[in-house]
């Protein structure tokens, strides 16, 4: 294996534990959070999901969440002409770009209306059930984008990323 194979299999790797993070992150929420807080009062269901939608925004969640897109978008590039890998990474690609999109044009917004002032009770029922919707929808893009990218590691590895480097 040359080194720029070498290196495409380690750039599909690094993009396979960013958006496994990413997907682990929404699956988390979806199986564990939002059941345990649909339990709580509404006072309490506003206040924990504002400071988790205020912690969340840290360089740890977005060196996976955002980092996911370029590591993807160049593993796409570097296999492009690997009839056999690049399908699968350009599904990882769209997948994970569609619920990217997904959370800055759904999630990030419903976060920001919970954000604001109001009556518990009705900032929980314009936020819990789309939030909770979408949040679902993204976190099975992301496993469908992180079982791609797990696929085409798997197939590249075992043939040797023979073609998977870009020709001179």
């Amino acid at each position: 294996m040359t080194s720029s194979q070498r290196f495409t299999s380690v750039l599909t790797a690094a993009a396979a534990v960013a958006v496994g993070l990413a997907a682990g992150t929404f699956y988390s929420f979806a199986c564990a959070v939002m059941p345990a807080l649909a339990r709580s009062d509404d006072r309490t269901y506003v206040e924990v999901m504002r400071n988790i939608n205020d912690v969340i925004q840290n360089p740890v969640f977005f060196a996976s969440f955002l980092g996911a897109v370029p590591l993807t978008a160049v593993v796409a590039w570097r296999v492009r002409r690997d009839r056999g890998l690049r399908g699968w990474v350009w599904a990882a690609f769209v997948a994970y770009a569609a619920a990217f999109v997904l959370t800055c044009a759904v999630n990030v917004p419903l976060n920001d209306a919970l954000a604001r002032p109001g009556d518990p009770s009705r900032l929980r029922d314009a936020f819990a059930g789309p939030w909770v919707t979408w949040n679902s929808v993204r976190a099975a893009l992301c496993t469908v984008s992180l079982g791609c990218l797990g696929w085409a590691l798997a197939r590249g590895s075992r043939r040797g990323w023979s073609r998977s480097s870009p020709r001179p």
